[in-house]
């Protein structure tokens, strides 16, 4: 198939396509289902056919929950939990530190307060515990008098802090999303549709949503005991909407209805967490996808990456306004302060990452000091930078190297950081396809990259041929109005999946370009029939693109771009958010 505008190598190296060059997909969707073009094509680039379209444009929770009990263990962990609150038996939430695990946390803090319990929460620092339940945390909950741990968002792989806590005599369940394999952990529970014995294919789920089913359960198993009226967890569903959303999970299944459904219940602001931190960041409901990933969802994670582990999680499940607004206070300053420490890396990480040689496979950066808090943030921006698998790895004083990798399609770099630790070069490591985490003795980095490099070689030149920057439409720019933003927002909410509509606008001249804080450039396009329209393209200077468009002699281009509507002072406008530029 030809390429999109016969873009074969934009300005960022990338090959145009249409998403969906199915034309019968398309046409079948417009006659059967009534649908505009448009609205078509963006289903049909998404796989959604004529069967599926009326699930998929009005996700419902009824018509996409499943029974809980198909999970491994729920019915088991659903009893433990309501045995331990009718015993009065102390409880503690043991919280991964990021969104995921603060909203999982959250829903099960506030489901146990409208029971009259109050739940505990722990979170590991990030920096001094490192990912997880530990020896020493399980040990420390112990001493404190809990009877009863719940981790959630991690424990999966905590073999030896869970054949710990047996010996403690101190039970846990564990609810988590995380792969797993080989033997089971020694645990009271095991709620995780990844591990290897579980059938629910609900293995997409994030813990957040994970933990709305296990509520589910509860309720379920409150109602048969006969228990007092139980919690309405409709009001939780925003809360795992967020972290489902933060962890950038599909957005398909059961995961589209809870974010679909669960933003509307967070756009009711009635958590006051999260009322909190939108008045901070300046921001109000209705929320969306953009208000999870790039609003609320980075300000929660600043507490676990360079400040406060827990705070987020707190500021999500408390009742108390006073202590809601000063965390939210602290968690947007200390955001504040992981952007800066984190474009200082970038650039630094850049300019290590500009030594390397074009044949090497896997860019692999470290230095001394790198916060182990922001290394996974520069990791990404340097894979979208180079499009390749990137590592960036912090050094301590003692020699010791925290990493964190991304990658890919089409290169599993969570499974070739394995293959390095059975190897003997890291301390510890593990992940996932598409990203990976490890610990390394400085005097191996070295010995990792020619590892890395010549492991992954064939397969990163494979993944590169492949590269392809996915069009949904060309449109005009007279036919950018308000009525093409509604029927883009039908098919929302996008996010992992589910992605952005892409918009191609062709032949058209670069009438204005300025750069602006941040490494950003302002920007205006001008077509040959008098349209014009306003854009912004964000880290310019990273993608290369300011290149073409501050240029002097710029030709005729090619813009691909998503369209945003901006309202001010109740006057509306669509701006293009510039994402690549093909020569015409």
């Amino acid at each position: 198939m030809a390429a999109f505008l016969d873009v074969e190598s934009s300005c960022r190296g990338l090959r145009w396509q249409a998403r969906c060059e199915d034309e019968e997909a398309i046409s079948e969707l417009e006659q059967v289902k009534s649908l505009d073009n448009l609205t078509a094509r963006l289903l049909a680039g998404r796989g959604v056919t004529a069967e599926t379209a009326s699930e998929f444009l009005n996700p419902t929770l009824r018509g996409s929950m499943p029974d809980p009990s198909l999970l491994q263990d729920m019915d088991k962990a659903a009893n433990l939990i309501l045995d331990a609150i009718e015993a009065k038996q102390k409880i503690t939430v043991f919280a991964d530190y990021d969104v995921d695990g603060g909203s999982s946390a959250a829903q099960l803090i506030k489901w146990g307060r409208a029971f009259g319990v109050e739940i505990g929460l722990y979170v590991p620092d990030r920096v001094k515990e490192g990912y997880g339940p530990s020896i020493e945390a399980f040990k420390q909950l112990k001493d404190e008098g809990n009877d009863l741990v719940i981790t959630v968002d991690c424990g999966a792989a905590a073999q030896s802090a869970l054949e710990a806590a047996k010996g403690l005599e101190l039970p846990i369940i564990v609810i988590d999303h995380h792969l797993m394999h080989g033997a089971l952990p020694p645990c009271a529970a095991l709620v995780n549709p990844n591990r290897e014995d579980d059938t629910s294919e609900l293995g997409h789920l994030a813990a957040a949503g994970v933990t709305f089913m296990v509520l589910v359960a509860l309720n379920r198993e409150a109602k048969r005991r006969g228990l007092a009226t139980v919690p309405n967890i409709m009001k939780l569903l925003g809360l795992s909407a967020i972290g489902t959303v933060c962890d950038v999970v599909p957005l398909s299944g059961l995961n589209r209805a809870i974010v679909s459904q669960g933003l509307k219940v967070l756009s009711q602001d009635q958590n006051i967490g999260i009322r909190a931190l939108s008045d901070v960041a300046a921001a109000s409901p209705p929320y969306t996808t953009y208000h999870c990933g790039f609003i609320l969802g980075p300000r929660i994670n600043a507490g676990g990456r360079i400040g406060k582990a827990s705070m987020g999680a707190e500021m999500l499940s408390t009742e108390n306004a006073q202590l809601a607004y000063a965390h939210a206070a602290e968690l947007d300053r200390v955001n504040t302060e992981r952007k800066s420490l984190q474009n200082q890396m970038v650039n630094e990480a850049l300019e290590e990452a500009a030594k390397l040689s074009d044949d090497h496979a896997v860019i692999i950066v470290n230095m001394e000091g790198w916060h182990p808090g922001v290394i996974g943030i520069v990791a990404g921006r340097l894979k979208d930078r180079f499009d390749k698998p990137t590592i960036v790895i912090g050094v301590n004083e003692e020699g010791l190297g925290k990493g964190s990798g991304r990658s890919m399609p089409g290169v599993n770099l969570g499974e070739a950081i394995t293959k390095a630790k059975e190897a003997g070069l890291l301390v510890n490591g593990g992940g996932h396809a598409m990203a990976g985490g490890l610990t390394i003795e400085e005097d191996k980095i070295d010995a990792l990259k020619i590892f890395l490099n010549d492991l992954l070689l064939d397969d990163v030149n494979e993944a590169r041929q492949n590269l392809s920057l996915k069009i949904d439409s060309l449109v005009s720019f007279g036919a950018a109005n308000t009525s093409t933003i509604e029927r883009i927002e039908q098919v929302a909410p996008y996010g992992a999946g589910n992605p952005q509509p892409l918009f191609a606008f062709s032949d058209v001249r670069i009438a204005y370009a300025e750069r602006v804080k941040g490494g950003h450039i302002r920007c205006a396009f001008e077509d040959g029939f008098g349209g014009r329209m306003s854009g912004i393209c964000f880290r310019a200077d990273e993608t290369g693109l300011d290149n073409i468009l501050l240029s002097p002699n710029a030709p005729r281009v090619h813009v691909a771009g998503r369209l945003k509507e901006n309202s001010w002072k109740g006057r509306s406008k669509i701006d293009l958010q510039v994402v690549d530029i093909g020569i015409a």
